[in-house]
């Protein structure tokens, strides 16, 4: 006998908190399509925490059901089954709500009331959920052992005597138990996450209450009575999970154990010591704390290029393995890599075993084809789609050969226009991997507040933080920074508040578009802002000066910086200093979509904003475009983003070692970022000095790696002349635009499409990013074509008004009755009407009186 308490998708979030989530499973009426997306997302949150069941009404699609099942639900009782089946569902997870089905015998189960449950026929191995019209005990009593009982949640006690109608969970569990002891104590073994047995020990209905109630481990001592376990040793259990063998006769539970161990020998279990792969996180788990600095395997958990070439080394030796023993050994190698990556950043062997089981549960079938790069249809690597196109480069060593750092060259005259246009695509962004990635994180932020964002802050930043903000006006000691940085940063603040606060219409606008009619259009600042400071492989103050000032310019009432922190839960003091010189109120110490997530809903500490604005990777992007599309969120963003752009233009009395530090300065950003240079009219000589240039200025640089990634997709495109350049740079609009050309400032009519123009040599785009006073949040990956790069009047809205005169009315009024009549729309009509007979009345009554 099992229990399972049935919610409403609203009174579901309440299981969070809740004792009975050690039952190990609920149900949840899924009525109406509108409820479909709220319990998926819950689930999908909160997968592993118990086994989920959904009841699903007719008026819910099959389509819609399948969405459930892949988010993680268990199984679904329906009336819809051959819908399912047919659809691909596995009898497995289908529960019919009728004994009359056809397909009875196919499916896991049936779920009826107390009245049908002694009419059912089904086999052992099917279920027989019974849904109770009231909760008493003698009721369960009566059904079958084997039955599942199905009762409201608040119709449940974790209390062992109760005296208030409820039913008694401790009750419902140990009236099916048997036991073959003469005390009446039911055998009891205890398990780990992994399932690994920890001991047997023995529970009484008593034990069960308390258990339950107190979510911990609580068992029967054969002499001593209740024992809360760990209570006087410190190695204490959290239950997890309550359940009941196939014959009644044994209970387990699921525990996260604390401190030595299980065993009163300070061992993990009373059957000796881990093995597997739990043996091996324990050891990775201790060597990642206590291994000597600049040793292997302190390295394995500093050095992320030795461990991704680890990785990558056992992956491609166990694809070559072919006996068995070296299948295992080569399988056991990346195992030990792969944990090492996951230790290294706080995700369990659990966690991982939750993914895996998250992928079992899914109905709906991937394509399956390998990515294109894995391929394997060439020597070289190369991806299929490419070759065509490659085909098409001169002559000239690509990135990688022989050391060299280098760009891929293109004769524009010898490509085809839509091998031109593939060559101009930026890197492909994984966009609906990255979807399914963050919005179980969006929906835990929205659903579990500052919970939440602090144990993503703990697994993604390494961060143990008591709150996730700090108020203004901040400590002093957060933003101690030394003179030179301070001027340069007080430098770079005011030339972009100057150019910033030239932007700002100071006057309305104010036309009359007949005698009468006066239109006017205002401009009124965004009341509360979220700037999101990404962190990650660079710090970046000058992103929170260059969202900051003009969100003060504007007159924002409530600016909020969010930054993630570093792993001892501080910022980089130029970014508290620049908060507190911008006048923000808060800074959230976050990162990624939870960052995004919190600001877009607020939290218990983080107050909703009303516009996110800010750079950062695909994760905050994706995060941003999922919030905005929200209706419940109502929060607006900045722009789409992709990794930071640069194309430069170049003819023959360009310096080569400009035009390389300009390539450089983006590629060092990461690895996702794209350089495009474009030459006019240089021979190979020409063209070969300013990729010299290129290699030794980037084997110089510490962030070398990461300019290799970048060149790996970047290329040079040759043309004639500066206008097929322009032309050119106009199909890509590039983030960054630099114009190192002679009399370069006579080109800038021709530019139709860039983020932000940098005009002549001595110009180059560094500047723009800290000092010169334009904004260096820009759109990138083609965005450019419709988006600005951020302004004053990014932090603004603007409304409209109309005023009309008696005369006004009277000039339009005739216009829009008539435009209301045509659009069948009377009340607008009547509203013009009513006035303008109100006038000529009024002209009667004068003209009267003057009589």
């Amino acid at each position: 006998m099992s229990i399972i308490p049935e919610y409403t998708p609203v009174t579901l979030r309440s299981l969070l908190d809740s004792p009975l989530s050690v039952l190990g499973a609920a149900l949840v009426n899924v009525a109406s399509s509108e409820d479909v997306a709220d319990v998926k997302a819950f689930v999908s949150a909160n997968f592993g925490l118990v086994d989920f069941y959904a009841r699903i009404s007719k008026s819910v699609t099959v389509d819609e059901t399948i969405n459930l099942l892949d988010a993680g639900i268990e199984a679904v009782v329906t009336s819809a089954e051959d819908a399912l089946i047919a659809a691909g569902v596995p009898g497995s997870r289908i529960i019919v709500s009728s004994l009359s089905s056809g397909t009875l015998s196919s499916v896991r189960g049936v779920s009826v009331d107390e009245g049908a449950a002694a009419s059912a026929n089904l086999t052992e191995k099917q279920s027989l959920l019974v849904t109770l019209s009231a909760p008493k005990l003698e009721l369960v009593a009566a059904l079958p052992a084997a039955a599942i009982v199905i009762v409201p949640a608040e119709s449940l006690s974790t209390e062992l005597e109760t005296a208030d109608g409820k039913l008694s969970v401790a009750q419902v569990i140990s009236s099916k138990l048997v036991s073959d002891r003469s005390d009446g104590l039911f055998s009891t073994l205890v398990v780990d996450v992994h399932g690994t047995a920890l001991g047997l020990v023995y529970s009484s209905a008593e034990s069960i209450a308390n258990a339950i109630a107190t979510t911990s481990g609580v068992y029967q001592s054969r002499k001593r009575g209740l024992w809360f376990k760990g209570a006087t040793s410190g190695a204490v259990q959290k239950l997890l999970k309550v359940s009941v063998d196939c014959d009644g006769d044994c209970l387990k539970f699921t525990v996260a154990q604390s401190g030595a161990g299980f065993c009163h020998k300070e061992t993990a279990s009373c059957f000796g010591e881990d093995s597997g792969v739990s043996a091996l996180e324990k050891t990775l788990l201790s060597r990642k704390e206590s291994a000597p600095e600049g040793s292997y395997t302190k390295r394995l958990f500093t050095d992320e290029k030795l461990l991704r070439a680890k990785i990558m080394e056992e992956a491609e030796e166990l694809t070559t393995a072919s006996s068995k023993s070296e299948i295992a050994w080569e399988f056991a190698d990346l195992l030990y890599f792969a944990l090492t990556k996951a230790v290294q950043n706080g995700v369990s062997w659990a966690d991982i075993e939750k993914q895996l089981d998250s992928k079992s549960k899914k109905i709906t079938r991937r394509k399956g084809d390998a990515k294109a790069k894995w391929l394997g249809s060439s020597s070289d690597g190369a991806k299929p789609e490419e070759k065509k196109v490659e085909s098409k480069a001169d002559p000239k060593p690509k990135t990688g050969e022989n050391g060299r750092i280098g760009l891929t060259r293109y004769t524009v005259s010898d490509v085809s226009s839509q091998d031109l246009d593939d060559l101009l695509r930026r890197p492909a962004q994984k966009n609906a991997n990255i979807l399914n990635l963050v919005t179980p994180i969006v929906d835990a932020v929205r659903l579990r507040g500052d919970t939440a964002l602090l144990e993503f802050t703990a697994k993604y930043e390494k961060a143990t933080l008591k709150s996730p903000v700090i108020k203004a006006p901040f400590p002093a000691e957060l933003m101690q920074v030394d003179e030179k940085t301070k001027a340069a940063l007080d430098m770079s603040i005011e030339n972009v508040r100057k150019f910033h606060a030239g932007q700002l219409e100071k006057e309305p606008l104010v036309v009359e578009t007949q005698p009468g009619v006066v239109c006017s259009r205002f401009a009124r600042p965004i009341e509360t802002v979220g700037l999101y400071i990404p962190g990650g492989t660079a710090i970046l103050p000058s992103t929170a000066l260059m969202l900051g000032v003009p969100a003060q310019v504007a007159g924002c009432k409530n600016i909020i910086l969010a930054s993630p922190p570093r792993a001892d839960g501080t910022l980089t003091p130029e970014v508290v200093y620049v908060a507190h010189k911008v006048g923000a109120s808060m800074i959230l110490l976050a990162g990624g979509a939870q960052a995004v997530a919190a600001m877009a809903y607020g939290t218990e500490s983080v107050p909703k904003v009303n516009k996110i604005l800010g750079p950062g990777n695909q994760f905050v992007t994706a995060a941003k475009m999922l919030v905005q599309n929200d209706t419940s969120a109502l929060v607006s963003i900045d722009m789409p983003a992709g990794p930071s752009e640069v194309l430069v233009v170049a003819d023959k009395y360009a310096n080569p070692a400009f035009v390389a530090s300009d390539l450089l300065s983006q590629a060092e950003h990461g690895v996702d970022s794209q350089v495009i240079l474009i030459t006019i009219d240089l021979n190979d000589d020409e063209l070969q000095k300013i990729e010299d240039e290129l290699h030794d200025q980037a084997m110089r640089l510490p962030r070398v790696d990461i300019v290799r990634g970048a060149i790996e997709h970047s290329r040079t495109f040759r043309v004639k002349t500066a206008e097929d350049a322009i032309a050119l740079s106009n199909k890509y609009a590039p983030e960054h635009l630099i114009l190192q050309l002679e009399d370069a400032a006579k080109y800038v009519d021709l530019v139709q499409h860039a983020g932000s123009v940098f005009v002549g040599a001595w110009s180059p785009e560094s500047c723009g990013d800290y000092s010169s006073g334009t904004n260096h949040t820009l759109p990138t990956y083609g965005y450019a074509t419709v988006y600005s790069g951020v302004n004053t009047g990014s932090f603004m809205k603007h409304l409209t008004s109309q005023e009309l005169t008696p005369k006004g009315l009277e000039i339009i009024g005739p216009a829009v009755v008539k435009l209301a009549d045509v659009e069948g729309l009377d009340a607008h009509g009547n509203a013009v009407r009513i006035r303008l007979a109100h006038l000529a009345n009024s002209k009667t009554d004068e003209v009267l009186a003057t009589v």
